[in-house]
């Protein structure tokens, strides 16, 4: 029998992943004009800024995992179309850099910021991996950008690796919408747990009872 999602969910257990939710990617000055314009069809951000703060009252961790280059671009993919055309558009810059800071009023007290250097995802490309299990995180609740690439790969990376996946429906975007949501029905859900952010919150709201 799959577990609830209360018990997917329950603090201690679980982290929040917001996945290149940072200024260069769909921050109001973002070039990717076609992923920035759907999260704000979806209204991505705000959704998310509520997520969090739930999240963070309840005592599950905020992870922000941004993408970035290294300085001089050390080590960076250029194994793929994607990569160089996110550095011409200025999606990628060092981690210290405009672009790659959380979409403003994103970023918490308390919050963990984990830029990655290669590839695309943050269990392949970051410590994350490593530092989850350090912490006993069994449950990974994935959030963010886009649909198209990086959110499918992070859910993959993590069922790989016996991660619980519960995927937020409705705090995660691709382009077009209609794909996105086409990718979540017929190729995630059998994978992943998929709830609301609103079904999250109320599920943390009832643990803090």
């Amino acid at each position: 029998m799959a577990p609830s999602l209360a018990d997917l969910v329950a603090p201690g257990g679980c982290v929040l992943l917001l996945q290149e939710v940072q200024e260069g990617v769909v921050g109001p000055g973002s070039r990717l004009a076609d992923l920035a314009a759907a999260a704000t069809t979806v209204d991505l951000l705000s959704r998310l800024r509520e997520l969090a703060s739930v999240a963070r009252r309840a005592g599950v961790p905020v992870v922000h995992c941004t993408a970035a280059d290294m300085d001089g671009a050390f080590g960076a993919n250029h194994n793929a179309r994607l990569f160089g055309a996110a550095r011409r558009m200025g999606a990628l810059q060092a981690a210290d850099g405009e672009s790659v800071r959380p979409v403003a009023g994103l970023l918490g007290e308390g919050d963990l910021l984990i830029p990655r250097f290669h590839g695309l995802s943050p269990l392949t490309g970051s410590p994350l991996d490593s530092l989850l299990r350090n912490e006993g995180i069994g449950t990974v609740i994935v959030t963010g950008v886009s649909l198209n690439v990086a959110i499918p790969n992070l859910v993959f990376d993590a069922v790989n690796r016996s991660y619980q996946v519960v995927l937020v429906r409705d705090a995660v975007v691709g382009v077009p919408i209609e794909y996105g949501e086409m990718l979540i029905e017929h190729t995630l859900r059998p994978i992943a747990t998929i709830a609301s952010a609103a079904e999250l919150a109320a599920a943390w709201t009832t643990s803090q009872r």
